[in-house]
């Protein structure tokens, strides 16, 4: 409600109604210097809500109602316009003296180039005079926290720095090359904005985090990249927290264009006792699947031998394997079907089975490997990595794969043995342009 639309009442001059309407009117200058105290906290607490707080001290303060309402409705309006504006423009992190501006925190590996990050550096000349500004992409992984050291070897190795001089700039600014959203940037920011430009290598891992297990107290597994604006002497100098900014950025791969045949392993046990064998198979639909898919595992069994084929179980498997700093190798479960069939011996079985992996099932488990997340967001289950021609599997830091596993147990007269059979498969993100054409 706006100050034009309120309502102003007159008291009648009416000499018994006029002692009513003074009771009234003393209670409403008692609850209007409540009022003016906390309105009067509400200020000294924040100087940005100037604006809002003046328009709604214009309201009749017997509405007492209206304006503590009004004042809420202020803030929650200026919260949602700012997200928007940041949303709609760039990724910004801004700390005094140095801003960074990116459009966007996700960067596209796509096997045979991956996309570069361009972003704006805004400096602040008077708090900047007589300092460098420098701006670097690294990628990191972590083993454990950063203060843990054991015989002189940390728990973390940057396998990927570079840093660029911005400020002052190497070459004329208006001369140099600059993507579109640079433009843009530059052209909103004024003069004090500067560009920086950098490419990834091709044998730089994506971002990924392993869950510790409850044995690894402290333990912090993963693959991060970030970008670091700072103010220095020279790039050699270690930044001070108050002199730089941070923002983590992720690399990501996105399923193939084509997958590969469809993926089908078997196995043939042969026993004691028994003339013939017992033949195990599996097979998928596909190679490839996307987060939140259905895996279709068909499994047939031909027991031909004298033992029964009781307590069948198929499963997805995630294992990963940390290459760097050590050899932890981490299997987990991520989905199961056990069945209650059993294939007794000269009896055959063909079936298929359907098994969702999906992270929100699997929430409590530790050791899992996710996709590398940003702060407040979501996350899922780790994609395969897709380990490139000519790259060591050491700079990867983590190996993440998947399989379907199915086992059984053959029992007889002399004992039990369990019969596996397992086949590998891709889980990955789709590109966007294919998950709109699906």
């Amino acid at each position: 409600m706006s100050p034009k639309h309120v309502i102003f009442k007159k008291l009648s001059r009416d000499k018994s109604v006029s002692s009513v309407s003074s009771h009234c009117l003393s209670v409403c200058l008692y609850i209007s210097l409540s009022l003016s105290v906390s309105v009067s906290l509400c200020l000294s607490l924040s100087v940005c809500l100037c604006l809002s707080l003046s328009l709604s001290l214009s309201f009749s303060v017997c509405l007492c109602l209206s304006l503590s309402l009004s004042l809420s409705f202020s803030l929650s309006l200026s919260l949602s316009l700012c997200l928007c504006y940041l949303y709609e423009v760039s990724v910004v992190c801004v700390f005094l003296q140095v801003g960074v501006y990116l459009g966007r925190r996700d960067f596209v590996d796509h096997c045979d180039f991956v996309d570069p990050v361009d972003g704006v550096v805004l400096i602040d000349p008077e708090q900047t005079k007589g300092k460098k500004v420098y701006v670097m992409l690294s990628c990191t992984f972590r083993y454990g926290r950063d203060d843990m050291d054991v015989l002189g070897v940390a728990f973390r190795r940057d396998i990927f720095l570079c840093t660029r001089q911005v400020y002052p700039p190497l070459q004329d600014v208006e001369r140099s090359i600059h993507t579109k959203l640079q433009e843009r940037l530059l052209r909103k920011l004024g003069i004090n904005a500067y560009p920086f430009f950098f490419e990834f290598p091709d044998n730089l891992p994506c971002s990924v985090a392993l869950h510790p297990t409850p044995t690894d107290v402290g333990k912090h597994c993963a693959v991060e990249f970030e970008v670091k604006a700072f103010c220095a002497d020279n790039q050699d100098e270690k930044a001070q927290k108050r002199s730089s900014v941070r923002l983590a950025i992720r690399k990501v791969q996105y399923a193939p264009d084509q997958g590969g045949p469809a993926p089908s392993n078997e196995t043939t046990c042969e026993f004691m006792m028994s003339d013939k064998p017992l033949h195990m198979s599996i097979s998928l639909d596909k190679d490839t699947y996307y987060h939140g898919d259905t895996i279709h595992a068909n499994v047939v069994i031909d027991n031909s031998s004298s033992k029964d084929v009781k307590n069948i179980t198929v499963s997805v498997e995630q294992i990963t394997n940390v290459v760097l700093y050590s050899n932890d190798k981490y299997v987990r479960t991520i989905a199961c079907d056990e069945s209650s069939e059993s294939v007794p011996s000269g009896t055959s079985m063909k079936k298929v089975y359907s098994l969702r992996p999906l992270l929100d099932s699997n929430r409590e488990k530790r050791g899992l490997a996710v996709d590398g997340k940003l702060k407040h967001e979501d996350t899922n289950l780790a994609s395969s990595t897709i380990v490139k021609a000519e790259v060591l599997k050491e700079v990867l830091g983590m190996v993440v794969s998947y399989r379907v596993v199915v086992k059984g147990t053959a029992a007889g007269m002399i004992g039990s043995s369990e019969v596996t059979v397992d086949v590998p498969f891709i889980l990955m993100h789709p590109k966007p342009d294919a998950v709109k054409e699906r």
